[in-house]
């Protein structure tokens, strides 16, 4: 059965603009992806979310649905760029030069999508492999938690997770909580402090005592917890007393983040906490039969990003969860992005024996 041609759909996906919290082009790319396929294995089962702003769809072989399904999880948005201008080459140019593939999402995942959508592609029919498409990870994984729920009446045996590892199995990362931190003061004239309360220096009051006392935790394979301070806001001209202001705070969990959370709301200061993502921590043992046979080394530490992974090990049953797949982590985000064609096809024969095994032994 034929496959789609690895550098050619990678960059026709790269060359659509996937900004998360825009749905049309992510649903676009989805259908895309889904006529591609279905044009080479047209035996493909597919079925596709209805909420409108979170997109997601589900391609699976006609498989008898009692035996373990393999999950090959994959999300199509990327991150904004800020100023193409900045760039070496246009970011949705797509370039094929130097053996790389260059542009806005090639690593962060669209690699990784074209990889497993090939192994779904020549996979036998009657092996029980999915390829699950889902949209806003890169926002809080607001795409799979959609798709969740058509996921929990399946036997999943295994995930992978397609994320840039330059090809080697990681087998969990931190969860996330992201929380918008408000205090609030009293508006004055600005030559006139005195008579108000300014609420961004309540802020930078609490953000400076974080430093020394949040509550970080530390695990023996995700390490300790981290925090920063994304975004602040507050006030709106010079010359008056600011009597709002936020922070967004996104905090790397290692565990539940009840501690971490209740810190932030005691806080005399603090009028409101907004959780805005909340997300559990993964973990895979190495241990694992099925991790233990996979044709590639497995990374002794954990990604240093979230995934997917944290939604759908609520979901899965326990299955085991890796995150592997082709990219560079450096190039993540940056500008300048790029995917070795190299590591993809590595990534989509790997994939692809890895398809093959599942159905000999499931």
């Amino acid at each position: 059965m034929p496959t789609p041609d690895l550098v050619e759909l990678l960059q026709e996906l790269v060359r659509w603009p996937t900004v998360s919290g825009n749905p049309a082009p992510q649903r676009q790319v989805m259908g895309m992806l889904a006529e591609v396929l279905r044009e080479r294995a047209p035996h493909l089962q597919a079925v596709r979310g209805e909420d409108p702003d979170q997109p997601w769809t589900l391609l699976r072989t006609p498989a008898d649905p009692s035996r373990p399904l393999l999950l090959l999880a994959c999300h199509v948005d990327t991150v904004p760029v800020p100023d193409a201008t900045e760039w070496a080459r246009d970011p949705f140019d797509a370039d094929l030069d130097g053996g790389r593939v260059w542009g806005r999402g090639g690593s962060d995942m669209k690699a990784g999508v074209v990889a497993a959508a090939a192994a779904l592609a020549g996979v036998d029919p009657e092996t029980p492999v999915a390829l699950l498409l889902t949209s806003d990870e890169e926002i809080g994984s607001k795409g799979a938690a959609a798709a969740a729920g058509a996921l929990a009446g399946e036997r999943i045996g295994a995930v992978i997770v397609p994320e840039a590892t330059g090809n080697e199995v990681v087998l969990g990362h931190k969860g996330a909580l992201w929380v918008a931190v408000r205090t609030a003061g009293r508006a004055a004239h600005g030559s006139t402090p005195e008579r108000g309360h300014n609420a961004v220096l309540d802020l930078v009051a609490v953000l400076a005592r974080a430093c020394a006392e949040l509550p970080l935790r530390s695990d023996d394979f995700l390490g300790t917890e981290t925090w920063n301070t994304g975004v602040i806001s507050g006030g709106t001209v010079p010359n008056v007393v600011p009597d709002r202001a936020e922070a967004v705070v996104d905090m790397r969990t290692v565990g539940a983040g009840a501690d971490l959370l209740g810190w932030w709301q005691e806080q005399p200061e603090v009028v409101e906490v907004d959780v805005r993502v909340d997300l559990p921590p993964v973990r895979t043992s190495a241990d694992d039969p099925w991790v233990a046979a996979l044709p590639a080394p497995v990374r002794p530490v954990p990604a240093t990003y979230f995934t997917d992974a944290s939604v759908l090990g609520e979901v899965t049953g326990g299955a085991p969860i890796v995150v592997w797949g082709p990219g560079t982590p450096a190039v993540m985000h940056a500008r300048d992005e790029y995917v070795e064609v190299a590591e993809l096809e590595q990534a989509a024969a790997a994939f692809g024996e890895v398809a093959a095994a599942w159905g000999r032994g499931s």
